[in-house]
């Protein structure tokens, strides 16, 4: 059985430095998908990280038992974030934050397996979000990042040293702030917690 690691395939996305920011141009990639509203950590918002979670392990275990016998890690689950009045984030107004929770799905993955996935995911479990779940592609193309270390609480700095690197060099941010859950929060100290802050902008 063939073993594959994405997340080191992938370094340059996923594994970025932690002293500097670095450009980086992210191709279209699929992703499973799940949308909501509301502070990270509500009801809504783990719930839906548990509907993405249920399905990428079934398609994981899928694509292992099948005829191309392929095993690799689940890739981490990312975030997009954005307000519709941008001051709310100033301001810490999380109830109306705004959010898509996915995990990218390598291209072993079609529509019919997702579809397949979320059939057997429905048989064995009832989840409150398994029907917001969605495949679709993703492209952000030019983004700045780099690696945070440290509870989410502390973002702020490392945020903003991605926007100055973005501005200063002449260009606009776009799209939406992003980022990329490297560890697992419920067994990493919060000093360790590891998050790619990833920032589209347009020249």
């Amino acid at each position: 059985m063939e073993k594959v690691d994405y997340k080191k395939q992938l370094k340059h996305l996923y594994l970025p430095s932690k002293k500097q920011v670095a450009t980086v141009d992210v191709p279209s990639m699929y992703y499973l998908m799940v949308d909501g509203k509301g502070e990270p950590g509500s009801e809504q918002y783990q719930q839906a990280i548990e509907a993405l979670y249920s399905v990428a392990y079934t398609i994981k275990f899928m694509i292992k038992k099948g005829a191309t016998a392929i095993d690799y890690g689940v890739l981490p689950l990312e975030g997009l974030w954005w307000a519709d009045d941008m001051d709310d984030f100033i301001n810490d107004n999380k109830h109306n934050w705004q959010w898509t929770m996915m995990i990218m799905q390598p291209k072993l993955v079609d529509k019919e397996l997702v579809v397949e996935a979320i059939r057997q995911v429905k048989l064995k479990k009832s989840l409150a979000a398994i029907e917001l779940v969605r495949y679709e592609s993703f492209s952000e193309g030019q983004c700045a990042q780099i690696l945070h270390l440290g509870p989410f609480s502390e973002e702020g700095p490392t945020v903003a040293k991605v926007h100055d690197y973005i501005e200063s060099a002449g260009f606009t941010l776009s799209g939406k702030h992003h980022e990329i859950y490297l560890s697992d929060i419920r067994r990493a100290a919060p000093e360790n917690w590891k998050t790619v802050i990833r920032q589209p902008y347009s020249t």
